[in-house]
């Protein structure tokens, strides 16, 4: 039997907190029974919801809690109040104490970024982490990092994400070598920023083993899935991740108003149907669901704050995913052929 993957949740996160946490545990456990959970929160509120799925109960150690960090609280604001006592805090620390090998929290992005840079500290050489998503395309999908952590990047920076980010491919995709992309305003050697093409110019002399560099790449490329690892800052990250997100809502409901406006809008779609169905299922966002933040001494993953159950389903689909292969030995390994000097 293979060794259980433990997975430690924050259940009071998120918009939804338990009511969302729990049934979303509940259907990854039923892809992954190897899956035993820590769950922190409040007993009260947790304990009786836990009880609709018996499967779950059976593989859960529930935990109390007594605070809850608010997804609009700051980020010092949860560190002084929840350290050591909040269900995001233990979630994490559960990590950092060997008792989980991923946390999981839907709660507040900043607030979780900067728990889980005090209590699991950021990996030897590495001065900043990322967030690291999955990213619809046309092939399929790819990897961005990074989406939200950090502002702005020097050349070093830049290739440390790009290791960790094809580490992370490695994993997801299978892949001996994942193609890596720096995102720019052009593909020709002589546009950008200096701090972008200084990393270019290292990843192309390093000729890292475990990743294919193929330069610059455009905003157009990240829907294309030119490439498997898209490498920019936090900014421009996360700009680009809710720009897409707002697309995906725009194009679906341009699509609802012209199905539903004429008799014959109606007829054409049932007879559309299939397609349709199978164009919302590849735009949905729940399936993608879940950043990584690479660059810590554990895995951490967010959920976005307002999914549902499927969505932080995929959140822990992920988590058990960077667990059962191996990202942080994978992450050490080649950083150990880092160019700028960034070695574990």
């Amino acid at each position: 039997m293979p060794k259980p993957v433990r997975i430690s949740l924050d259940a009071m996160g998120g918009d939804h907190g338990p009511s969302i946490v729990i049934p979303g545990a509940a259907l990854a456990l039923e892809r992954h029974p190897d899956l035993r959970f820590l769950m922190f929160g409040n007993e009260a509120i947790v304990a009786p919801l836990l009880k609709a799925h018996p499967k779950l109960k059976e593989a859960t150690e529930l935990r109390h809690t007594d605070i809850a960090i608010a997804m609009d609280e700051k980020p010092s604001q949860a560190i002084r109040m929840g350290r050591g006592k909040s269900s995001m805090w233990r979630a994490v620390q559960a990590v950092r104490d060997g008792e989980a090998d991923a946390a999981v929290s839907a709660g507040n992005t900043g607030a979780l970024m900067a728990t889980a840079k005090v209590c699991l500290k950021t990996m030897a050489h590495i001065e900043r982490p990322a967030i690291a998503c999955m990213w619809p395309t046309l092939r399929g999908e790819s990897i961005v990092l990074d989406v939200g952590a950090t502002i702005g990047a020097d050349a070093g920076h830049l290739v440390d994400m790009a290791i960790m980010g094809a580490a992370m491919a490695r994993i997801v995709f299978d892949l001996d070598r994942p193609t890596v992309g720096l995102l720019n305003v052009g593909t020709e050697e002589i546009k950008g920023i200096e701090a972008v093409k200084e990393a270019s110019r290292i990843l192309k002399d390093a000729n890292l083993p475990h990743l294919d560099y193929r330069g610059f790449v455009e905003g157009d490329d990240l829907g294309k899935g030119t490439v498997d690892v898209v490498v920019t800052e936090g900014f421009t990250g996360n700009i680009a991740l809710k720009t897409a997100e707002g697309t995906a809502k725009q194009i679906a409901q341009y699509l609802r108003s012209a199905m539903s406006r004429t008799l014959m809008a109606k007829i054409g779609y049932l007879f559309a149907k299939q397609a349709f169905n199978a164009l919302r299922d590849k735009m949905d966002p729940r399936k993608v669901n879940g950043g990584v933040f690479l660059g810590l001494e554990g895995v951490v993953v967010k959920s976005h704050g307002g999914t549902d159950d499927l969505g932080f389903a995929s959140a822990i689909d992920v988590a058990y995913d960077m667990a059962h292969f191996e990202l942080m030995n994978t992450i050490r390994s080649m950083l150990d052929h880092d160019p700028v000097g960034h070695s574990a």
